[in-house]
């Protein structure tokens, strides 16, 4: 009962690496430009999720029904698989966008955007407790948070320096793991 948010979460980190596979199955998708569209739009509002879930690392300690060792293992399982899912996608809609354009540095552009956009979307939901559904569902509310740190930077500088540090940490596990 304790940990019940943990499938759910490891299903939402799912939903990106789905994308993207079933768009490296298809090549016809990913040369229609509408499709392409649609589909990195979905994954762009499903990846954060992937990587969301090493914050799931905060209920650590928080229950007393079993050993905190138990909790560690069971919450790191599902954060490694959520971020398995999650490089493998960025790795797969790099390969992607790679075909368009073809040059090195856009690949590292792309990938930097990916990990501060999955940042703000781990800031987004882990502390103002949005989830991804809700840029359709409840937008304004959302737009308005978002649109208040933009204006206030130095008000919201721990909320930016968060972001920042997340990203670096999430482009560093990126190129790691894609290297070996």
């Amino acid at each position: 009962k304790m940990f019940l948010f943990l499938p759910w979460n490891l299903l939402l980190a799912f939903i990106p690496y789905y994308i993207t596979k079933k768009l490296m199955a298809r090549p016809a998708w990913i040369e229609n430009k509408w499709k392409l569209a649609a589909a990195s739009l979905l994954w762009l509002l499903f990846i954060p999720n992937s990587f969301y879930i090493i914050t799931d690392l905060f209920h650590l300690g928080k229950y007393d029904e079993a050993p905190r060792w138990f909790d560690l293992t069971l919450i790191f399982s599902f954060a490694w698989n959520g971020l398995v899912f999650g490089i493998v996608s960025v790795k797969q809609m790099e390969s992607i966008v790679l075909l368009s354009y073809p040059a090195p540095r856009y690949s590292w552009l792309f990938i930097y955007f990916i990990m501060w956009l999955n940042a703000l979307g781990i800031f987004i939901v882990r502390f103002l407790r949005f989830n991804s559904w809700d840029i359709v569902t409840n937008p304004f509310p959302l737009l308005n948070e978002i649109l208040v740190m933009v204006l206030h930077p130095v008000e919201y500088r721990y909320v930016w320096g968060m972001i920042f540090f997340f990203a670096v940490l999430m482009t560093i596990m990126y190129v790691t793991v894609r290297r070996i």
